[in-house]
């Protein structure tokens, strides 16, 4: 934006012949004073001082955090959600193909649909964590943030709470995985499979799983709400959200 001010500038002098040296000197500053309005982002942060951006970038984040729980923490949040949903894993791929052969596959879905409900369970005790890092935040990141891609704060939160977030959420699915009988489940699934003549037997840790592609989908979706608050108006519930990210 800077270069094509200037360009400008020299254009009107190449094309204007009666053009004075003051002149040019007038164009010369007038395009300096444009250059100096113009944000290196395409967020309009004018009007607005640095605290108020950061306070408003958290504000979006907060927002984007409730809303992905929110939505993950409802029934078949992520098992009806085709990017989301839990399948069985891909070394147990084979163990799938070979029940479902058998006609047993009703005993497969039953420990897809019940992965998937522990994780729907688990979803809200993920929200502390994120709210952590958000607030522990820096006035620079925040900065960074604005200006970055569309999934610039996931990947941020990312960063900054992925193992918190796996050490913590490793006991609630564990809990979760009980509760919603996702144990038994897959103690079934396993157990025929390893019953079957000449099989190399197999049992992956289901926690382990679990906990990891549950992971995955939240920040899937905490990049969706992101997205959103970037991209759609309708989706910045205060005017400070209104006025960080409008055009």
């Amino acid at each position: 934006m800077n270069k094509l001010i200037l360009m400008t500038g020299t254009l009107m002098l190449l094309v204007s012949t009666t053009l004075s040296a003051q002149n040019w000197k007038n164009i010369k500053k007038q395009a300096k004073e444009k250059t100096a309005k113009v944000k290196p982002s395409n967020l309009a942060s004018s009007g607005l001082s640095q605290d108020e951006v950061g306070k408003g970038l958290k504000e979006a984040l907060n927002q984007g955090v409730k809303k992905g729980v929110t939505q993950l923490n409802k029934k078949d949040g992520y098992l009806k959600d085709p990017q989301l949903k839990i399948p069985m894993p891909d070394e147990a791929k084979k163990v799938e193909d070979k029940l479902r052969s058998l006609g047993q596959g009703a005993k497969v879905d039953d420990a897809i649909k019940s992965m998937n409900r522990a994780a729907e369970d688990a979803a809200a005790g993920s929200k502390d964590v994120f709210f952590s890092a958000i607030k522990g935040m820096t006035l620079t990141d925040a900065m960074s943030i604005l200006k970055g891609d569309n999934d610039a704060a996931t990947k941020y939160l990312n960063k900054a709470t992925k193992s918190e977030l796996t050490r913590r959420f490793q006991p609630i699915i564990k809990v979760s995985l009980d509760k919603v009988g996702a144990t038994k489940h897959w103690s079934t699934v396993f157990g025929s499979y390893n019953k079957i003549p000449f099989v190399t037997k197999i049992n992956p840790n289901l926690e382990e799983y679990v906990t990891e592609k549950a992971l995955v989908g939240l920040f899937i979706q905490v990049a969706k709400e992101e997205l959103k608050i970037r991209q759609d108006p309708s989706a910045r519930a205060t005017d400070l959200l209104k006025k960080v990210f409008s055009k």
